[in-house]
């Protein structure tokens, strides 16, 4: 596949504070492509760096085949680009900031039907202060789209919306690359990137902690099977300790009361752990096997929680 950026020992520092060190990656032709990792992790230096607004200690950076940093005004007429502290004068209409914005470009597709693609077409009036959340961000991908990039950038896109919200927001994104765009996707939800993202580039402290997709990055964790369930009250989970393959069994109260089990270890434990709860005549209804995610990847590369 085409690359169509390239990043290649990247390096950026304010003053005795390294923001980013030594990062290199691709990002291939039509992918979404997820860069995650906590706030003040060095992931919206990295991006601003490939985008052009801010400038490398060292390292290359070619977008589309450009130097963001030579080649800037070339460069930025095939970019869309929402950035995470985005915001518009509250007394501006909805149709006069996309008008606005198309004056910024040499070539731009018309606004009006974007209104309807993102669900604005009621809101051409609207000042900005009386949207809602999903609808200012609505507006943003709209006004990053006025020019037909071939490369779309979206800097923690769905920070405070609800969760509503943040679904339709999702089907936005996967609408954009469906268009024949790349798309850079730049969160600290990792659920957001494992929904959503082809690859993921995990960042820690200023460093590429790991890329590749997120099956891959879960499946490389190797940390077995879990098996939770809701049992009945006076079951003592230690029994199934008793399990073949059995490694770790957890057992706290939850919702009125009712025992939350978690049990851990390898191969086929989901079939084995029924089994033993049917000698003592218990059969939970949400009995399940849950898989590891990226929060857990982060975890184990980084030896942190995540933090928002």
């Amino acid at each position: 596949m085409t690359n169509v950026i390239e990043v290649t020992n990247l390096r950026k520092t304010y003053g005795a504070t390294v923001a980013v060190e030594d990062i290199s990656l691709t990002v291939q032709k039509g992918e979404i492509f997820g860069i995650v990792g906590p706030n003040g992790a060095g992931k919206t230096t990295t991006v601003e760096t490939i985008m052009g607004l801010r400038r490398p200690d060292s390292g290359t950076v070619r977008v589309l085949g450009l130097d963001p940093q030579t080649q800037a005004e070339e460069l930025r007429q095939r970019l869309g680009i929402q950035l995470q502290e985005a915001s518009l004068p509250d007394y501006l209409k909805v149709w006069e900031a996309l008008d606005l914005f198309a004056s910024f470009y040499h070539q731009t597709v018309p606004w009006e039907p974007l209104l309807a693609q993102w669900g604005l077409g009621d809101k051409r009036n609207t000042r900005f202060k009386n949207l809602s959340g999903g609808q200012k961000q609505r507006l943003f991908i709209a006004l990053a789209l006025l020019n037909d990039p071939e490369v779309v950038f979206l800097d923690e896109l769905t920070t405070g919306l609800d969760p509503q919200a943040r679904r339709a927001t999702w089907e936005m994104v996967r609408a954009i690359r469906d268009q024949g765009k790349t798309v850079i996707l730049v969160t600290h939800f990792m659920d957001e990137a494992e929904e959503l993202a082809d690859r993921v580039a995990i960042i820690d402290q200023g460093r590429l902690a790991a890329l590749d997709t997120p099956q891959a990055l879960i499946q490389g964790l190797q940390t077995g099977s879990t098996v939770r369930f809701t049992s009945v009250n006076g079951f003592d989970a230690a029994v199934l300790e008793e399990v073949a393959g059995v490694t770790a069994v957890h057992q706290k109260n939850g919702s009125l009361q009712a025992p939350q089990i978690t049990v851990q270890g390898s191969g086929p434990l989901l079939s084995r752990v029924a089994v033993k709860l049917a000698e003592y005549n218990i059969a939970p209804l949400d009995l399940r096997v849950e898989l590891a995610d990226l929060e857990e990847v982060f975890l184990a590369l980084t030896g942190h929680k995540i933090r928002a």
